[in-house]
């Protein structure tokens, strides 16, 4: 009993979970306890929590996992001043003519505010208010308006840029690095974010194309499942059409382009898109939308022209044409700021900044206490043998490094029904992906099959998050079960992008390898 201690210890966190105790203090009070179990039957050496200052201090200062506040900041910004409602309105009425052109315009928003906001339970709650009661209205049968919804808000944990990302390319970074020292190379190579964040980005366009191609067929084959929208619904006219989509898709192609073309950080883009999101809101709060477009452009050319020619004043051979220059960068930096605190004003004054700050802090210090309780977690599960135990069964799995990784996808699966993709991330992939890749597996594309897996999870029955997120805003005629039938079938679309990223790995990989 006692030699089995590791596997002990993960039972116990699951049924610390499934009880209702905090998702954090299960894992750290978990992880503690089986240090002292180990450490009185002779099993562990206690002093290697001595390291654990030094993951905390390693977490507080890693520059990669900086861009989550500024990223969720980004999303809770677009949120709270309701621009993603104002898309969902316009593009519901734009397609709502077509035989399941309502639930089509709910995949293309879920897929632009994924790209926008990468918040996946702020996309599912409005949806789930605004596009479900439509679609119920126009004829929609509730298990496919039910699963429609769910499964578009849950495109922001693959479309770039995700949390889910973030937190899987430090993780697969990581797991690359250790892979390298074992197989003895000490000049080691590391993984960024962008390279994760290209490689998301085919597989994610993959998935809404199934989506689309699913709910085609099905109101092709049921029309009485998926009816037109009522024909007193007001389609939009041009200008509001463009008022609606060309902001967000804007923000995306500033944030994503500068993290894709190497021009930025992912924590600097992340900084581009909190500040593209304030003006957004300061646009919607009525700002002279003259003064947002040339606060805009003054950023842009700022950042175009700073980027191509650099300015030092701290230098004493500056030319005459260099100084002018810096004092155009100068007039441009002032010009953007004060379009920045008009609308930083106007959103104050509306009271969306405090609440965007709200979410924004309690949705980064669970993903932090999360990560901090898994550092204790792994260290004991390290400590009690679990790591070998771990690369001993993957290693002598039948199939080989084909029938690891099988084995591996289904376990990530099948514990999505109970965990977060966070805690799936920082406790599991750390001990697994390591021999995966020591089998020869490539870390891309290994991260993406994952990521798509990680994002299954909150579908799946009867712990999926986006379920809870869209049983709290759906209408009182949508029933439990409504929900859980209507994802179902997602979820073999899930199943089948997997399959189609396995046997073509380009997908993942070829983006990626061009731009980096």
């Amino acid at each position: 009993m006692i030699e089995y201690l590791d596997l002990i210890m993960f039972a116990a966190l699951m049924g610390a979970i499934l009880m209702g105790f905090p998702v954090s203090f299960s894992i750290a009070g978990v992880g503690v306890i089986f240090a002292y179990i180990g450490w009185y039957t002779g099993h562990m050496d206690i002093t290697l929590l001595g390291a654990m200052g030094q993951r905390v201090f390693g977490l507080l200062s890693n520059n990669v996992l900086i861009a989550i506040p500024l990223f969720v900041l980004m999303g809770a910004v677009l949120e709270k001043s309701r621009i993603a409602e104002d898309l969902l309105d316009t593009m519901g009425r734009l397609f709502g003519q077509l035989r399941g052109g309502l639930g089509i315009s709910v995949v293309l928003v879920g897929a632009l505010l994924a790209a926008s906001t990468g918040i996946v339970g702020a996309t599912v709650v409005a949806m789930g208010m605004i596009a479900l009661p439509t679609m119920l209205r126009a004829g929609y049968d509730p298990r496919v308006a039910s699963g429609i919804v769910c499964t578009a808000g849950t495109l922001g944990q693959i479309i770039p840029p995700s949390t889910l990302l973030i937190i899987l390319a430090d993780v697969m970074s990581n797991s690359f690095q250790q892979a390298q020292y074992e197989q003895g190379k000490f000049s080691v190579e590391a993984l960024s974010v962008g390279q994760f964040f290209a490689a998301a980005v085919i597989p994610g366009l993959l998935l809404v194309s199934l989506y689309l191609i699913y709910i085609l067929l099905r109101g092709w084959i049921r029309p009485q499942d998926m009816p037109p929208a009522p024909a007193d619904l007001a389609k939009p006219d041009r200008a509001e059409v463009i008022r609606a989509v060309v902001p967000p898709i804007l923000l995306i192609f500033a944030v994503l382009g500068a993290i894709l073309g190497g021009i930025a950080t992912p924590t600097e883009a992340a900084s581009v898109g909190a500040i593209g999101a304030l003006l957004m809101t300061g646009h919607k709060m009525g700002i002279n939308p003259k003064l947002i477009l040339l606060g805009t452009a003054a950023f842009i050319a700022l950042g175009i022209l700073g980027g191509a020619f650099p300015v030092r004043f701290q230098r004493d051979d500056l030319s005459n044409g260099t100084f002018a220059l810096g004092v155009v960068y100068a007039v441009l930096t002032i010009v953007g700021a004060v379009a920045v605190l008009l609308a930083l004003r106007s959103a104050i004054k509306e009271k969306v900044v405090y609440e965007a700050i709200g979410s924004t802090l309690t949705m980064t210090s669970m993903i932090f206490a999360t990560i901090l309780s898994a550092g204790i977690f792994s260290l004991v599960f390290i400590g009690l043998g679990g790591e070998e135990r771990v690369a001993g069964i993957l290693s002598n799995m039948p199939g080989g490094a084909t029938g690891a990784l099988v084995f591996c996808m289904i376990f990530i699966f099948f514990l999505g029904f109970f965990l977060d993709f966070v805690e799936i991330s920082v406790i599991v992939l750390p001990l697994v992906t390591p021999t995966l890749i020591l089998l020869g597996h490539d870390p891309i594309w290994l991260g993406v099959l994952i990521a798509i897996n990680l994002q299954t999870s909150f579908l799946t029955p009867p712990f999926g998050f986006s379920l809870f997120y869209l049983r709290g805003a759906a209408p009182k005629e949508v029933t439990t079960g409504h929900i859980y039938a209507g994802v179902v079938p997602f979820i073999g679309i899930q199943a089948v992008g997997v399959v189609l990223i396995w046997m073509l790995p380009a997908l993942a990989t070829w983006l990626p390898s061009v731009l980096f």
